[in-house]
């Protein structure tokens, strides 16, 4: 595994000197980054997590370029209008501004049809440009490919850094798709590529990202920085506790409550927990009286094409009475509902990191997850939850029954849970950003001067 910068742990698996990755700088010389344009082509940080293809990522944006705002880093997002109710321009916090960009449609443009838009959202981004100062922008920010398309362009014509996060890629989609899914297009695999080899800086959000890039896209090591997502660790705390939070939620004080929370689509795999479920169900009947499965979120991606899918499956397998489909909600109720759970089940086919798996444990509440991508780096194994290889129900009825024959264990776990999530403050998340910037900075300044003589 090639080494790469981590506040977690510093360099690591030293490959050579070639394949060292950069070391942080709070400021390389020259002046420092003061504002950033952050790209969000395809969702907006305004839409509600949990509907249509707002998730974890919007969480991210959000929480990020407050912090940035926090450290005098003004941050300006430009996201593709989807409504004519919102103003051109939203202040979202202060020094983060939120700029509605008109391209195509404002509704009825699936995230498949954007990359024909891009061309237009590029034109109103650089209108906002040009009737800016000179200088006005230090470095563009983008997250997934899309945005990445249209900051490879504003990064050269500006004359400043391009920092990119891929956030999802399809090479490592395609490699572990759900049954019946739909592959990513190989339009996404060319456009990403792409991206990667334009940017000054990428940034992973864990290792084995990292070495994802490398590996499938020859991403130069040297580029590539791994910052870990953070937590609002404010709204996501125990608080009052589950039984109070159980209360407020209608919920029996006695029941196993086993949630998913987030998008409903194939990959996330909800479906495993139902299966699971009845498994549990069909093992030992007697468990359904004090048995409630929440599933809060909205269909997503390829899950909008049969958005009744889930509930259909519950009633195949009997358990329509035990779960409780629940539409998404915003934060602050989001968090009562971890609290409520006995244990929050991830499933996932893919997940670049798994914001809403630390998310849980900041409200004490232990995570069962499927054991792939950043998902061994949120949950500590045994210690804050379990980590199930592969997606077998059984196996996943197996780890929830543990649950059920050790009453004690979600208290032990959720306790252990919350301290491990300490570590993943937005705070350290945006000075290690800021140390992306300034580094990506440093070396776009070096290369200007190289290439002038």
């Amino acid at each position: 595994m090639t080494q790469y910068t981590s506040r977690f742990g510093g360099l690591r698996d030293a490959a050579g000197a070639a394949a060292a990755a950069y070391r942080p700088h709070r400021r390389r010389g020259g002046r420092p980054v003061r504002r950033v344009a952050m790209l969000s082509v395809h969702t907006s940080p305004l839409h509600q997590p949990g509907t249509g293809d707002a998730g974890g990522m919007n969480v991210y944006i959000v929480e990020l370029a407050k912090r940035l705002a926090e450290r005098d880093i003004e941050v300006e997002i430009f996201t593709r209008s989807t409504t004519g109710a919102r103003q051109p321009c939203v202040e979202l916090a202060p020094g983060v501004l939120v700029r509605h960009v008109d391209a195509g449609p404002y509704e009825g443009l699936a995230k498949e049809e954007l990359p024909a838009q891009l061309c237009a959202f590029t034109h109103g981004l650089m209108r906002a440009w040009a009737g800016q100062r000179p200088g006005h922008y230090d470095l563009v920010h983008s997250h997934y490919w899309l945005s990445g398309h249209v900051g490879w362009l504003a990064a050269e014509r500006w004359g400043v850094p391009l920092v990119h996060a891929m956030h999802t890629m399809a090479k490592v989609k395609n490699a572990a798709l759900a049954e019946n899914d739909a592959p990513e297009p190989l339009a996404r695999v060319i456009g990403e590529t792409q991206v990667v080899a334009a940017a000054d800086r990428l940034i992973a959000n864990t290792d084995e990202e990292a070495d994802e890039l490398v590996r499938h896209y020859a991403a130069a090591p040297g580029k590539v920085a791994v910052v870990h997502p953070g937590v609002n660790l404010q709204r996501f705390r125990p608080g009052t506790g589950r039984a109070a939070a159980r209360a407020r939620l209608g919920l029996p004080q006695d029941a196993l409550i086993p949630l998913f929370a987030g998008r409903i689509q194939p990959l996330k795999a909800p479906d495993v927990l139902l299966r699971a479920v009845a498994v549990l169900l069909d093992d030992d009947p007697a468990l359904r009286d004090r048995l409630v499965v929440p599933v809060v979120g909205g269909p997503s991606g390829t899950g909008l094409a049969k958005p009744e899918a889930l509930h259909k499956l519950a009633a195949r397998l009997g358990i329509s009475d035990v779960v409780r489909f629940q539409p998404p909600v915003d934060q602050e109720l989001l968090a009562d509902w971890y609290r409520a759970a006995s244990v929050l089940v991830m499933p996932s086919y893919s997940e670049s990191f798994g914001l809403v798996a630390i998310e849980a444990q900041a409200c004490g509440t232990p995570v069962v997850a499927a054991a792939v991508g950043g998902l061994p780096v949120a949950v500590c194994d045994g210690r804050t939850g379990f980590l199930v290889p592969g997606h077998d129900p059984r196996d996943y009825a197996g780890v929830l029954r543990r649950f059920v024959d050790h009453p004690g264990l979600g208290v032990s776990l959720g306790d252990a849970a919350a301290v491990h999530a300490r570590a993943f403050g937005w705070d350290a998340s945006a000075a290690d950003t800021a140390d992306v910037y300034a580094a990506a900075q440093f070396e776009h300044r070096r290369h200007l001067r190289s290439a002038h003589g």
